[in-house]
């Protein structure tokens, strides 16, 4: 039967089923659609890598002689949409059966479902065969409880997988070691060089580029240095267990100017791409803290293991079981514009300077860069939460919506009223200086607690608590920000909010 097969743009499983056995009567499509860079605005290395990806993954597929068929992005098929596209190659090529494997984004799923029910051939779906969990399981989990804590999911995830255990119990006695991960970096250890590729990506970036595309960011197209392919992927996987898993849990948290990677893995393009799967990034770990227990700690290894097998598989589950309407949740009812400097990294605010400046250089942040720095600044200024998610959605190379879109209206932007978050993360300044060195040398003093020169944290701080309290003022969590506030002296009390108004009105100013 001659089959045609699509393969999206983040499944790029190499070890999937579909690729056990070739045959001449299946035909594999692989598309750069402009359907796909222009949905929102992408940052170019984003665009690039994947495109970069993309090609290695038909090449490779090739000289395994599957039948490859590769739309590029200036070719003229792939400016129309999918399922013109799809139509086309179905009648030119008298295929009798389509097969795709399910979309990790609602909006491309809902496509493809559209597509399929109009079609006089018959068609299948398959799993991507990456994830831990199946896309209802989650849903199914918390199915009549009132909250869907994270940490009861990822516990049942360790037992489910037998991650981390003995018998029933977790190893060490203690299930999680968050507290333990929360050390700011002084630079007692030496940071390894992370680990990049330097891929030559000219002739995609001009490709792009002659396409007239909008996009955003810097790129250097002569060194790329994020992997593009199994090996690479594998080769970042070994580096990370071999140079820098033994300090991540410790300084997961922390920020530093001179140190934009820290511990960090930068895995997570790789996986999101379906170059890496979850599990076997997981036991590469434990292998390598099985084999080095003096060097590489308990709290080390459970901090990276709840990232995978908790907090992602947890976000996709919650994507699915909440959507579509999660997209347009706006708990606090929000309606302002994006700062201009998220675009250049333009601010006095050294904190936001950095983070956001290594975002456009980079299209990389760390997640508490993207929470409490990033993403604190626009829950406190009530930026709209359709334009956080656009945001967070282009600029970053691991930006796919089913991963972006809970992590940031709901664990960052609150949007979604305390499905994800059982409290907002916001706070005031002295939350980035503790985890951090970007208050030094800041042009705003983060002791100051009124006046011009005090954090602009600190003001919308207290706004943000002031302004919601009928929100929260109940809220066990925020018991203490409350019992602060109230004993705050009025005119103190006044000249925040007063400033925090200003701020709020005129973000770029600042």
């Amino acid at each position: 039967m001659k089959t045609l097969r699509l393969i999206l743009g983040d499944q790029l499983h190499a070890q999937h089923s579909w690729y056990q056995k070739t045959s001449d009567d299946i035909t594999y499509l692989m598309i750069e659609m402009h359907q796909e860079t222009s949905y929102v605005k992408h940052h170019i290395q984003k665009i690039t890598a994947f495109f970069a990806a993309m090609r290695c993954f038909a090449q490779e597929l090739t000289a395994q002689k599957h039948q490859v068929r590769y739309f590029k992005i200036g070719d003229d098929w792939a400016k129309k949409p999918l399922d013109e596209i799809l139509s086309h190659l179905i009648g030119e090529l008298s295929i009798q059966k389509f097969e795709y494997q399910q979309p990790d984004e609602y909006r491309l799923d809902e496509q493809l479902n559209q597509f399929c029910t109009c079609l006089p051939i018959a068609y299948e779906c398959f799993s991507t065969e990456h994830f831990l969990t199946e896309k209802t399981e989650l849903g199914n989990f918390f199915k009549g409880k009132k909250q869907w804590l994270m940490e009861s999911f990822y516990r049942q995830m360790r037992k489910k997988h037998h991650i981390l255990m003995q018998g029933d119990a977790p190893v060490g006695g203690a299930w999680n070691f968050d507290h333990e991960n929360r050390k700011k970096y002084k630079g007692e250890h030496l940071v390894p060089l992370a680990a990049i590729f330097q891929n030559d990506v000219r002739e995609i970036h001009q490709e792009i580029d002659a396409q007239n595309m909008d996009y955003f960011g810097h790129i250097n197209p002569k060194h790329l240095d994020w992997p593009i392919n199994r090996k690479q992927c594998l080769q970042q996987l070994d580096y990370f267990c071999a140079h820098l898993l033994e300090h991540f849990g410790d300084y997961e948290d922390a920020m530093h100017s001179r140190e934009k990677y820290l511990f960090h893995s930068r895995l997570s393009f790789a996986m999101n791409t379906k170059m890496l799967s979850p599990m076997e990034v997981i036991q590469k770990a434990i292998d390598t803290f099985e084999q080095n227990p003096q060097k590489i700690s308990l709290p080390q290894i459970e901090g990276f293991v709840r990232q995978i097998l908790g907090w992602r598989e947890y976000v996709r589950g919650i994507y699915w079981a909440k959507m579509p309407e999660y997209q347009s949740l706006n708990y606090f009812g929000h309606q302002n514009q994006l700062p201009e400097f998220f675009w250049t990294g333009q601010t006095k605010m050294n904190c936001l300077k950095h983070a956001i400046g290594q975002s456009l250089n980079d299209a990389y942040a760390h997640h508490i860069q993207r929470l409490m720095v990033i993403g604190n600044f626009a829950l406190l200024t009530q930026i709209h939460p359709d334009q956080v998610d656009a945001w967070y959605l282009g600029v970053y190379i691991d930006a796919i919506e089913w991963v972006e879109m809970p992590n940031t209206r709901g664990m960052s932007q609150y949007a979604d009223g305390g499905i994800i978050a059982t409290k907002p993360y916001v706070s005031s300044g002295s939350y980035i200086q503790k985890m951090s060195d970007y208050c030094s040398g800041c042009a705003y003093d983060v002791k100051q607690k009124t006046g011009e020169k005090t954090c602009p944290f600190n003001s919308l701080y207290w706004h943000f608590v002031e302004v919601n309290r009928p929100l929260f003022q109940d809220n066990p969590r925020m018991a203490m920000m409350y019992h602060q506030l109230n004993k705050m002296p009025a005119e103190q009390r006044a000249a925040l909010l007063e400033r925090a108004e200003k701020i709020i009105q005129n973000p770029d100013a600042f």
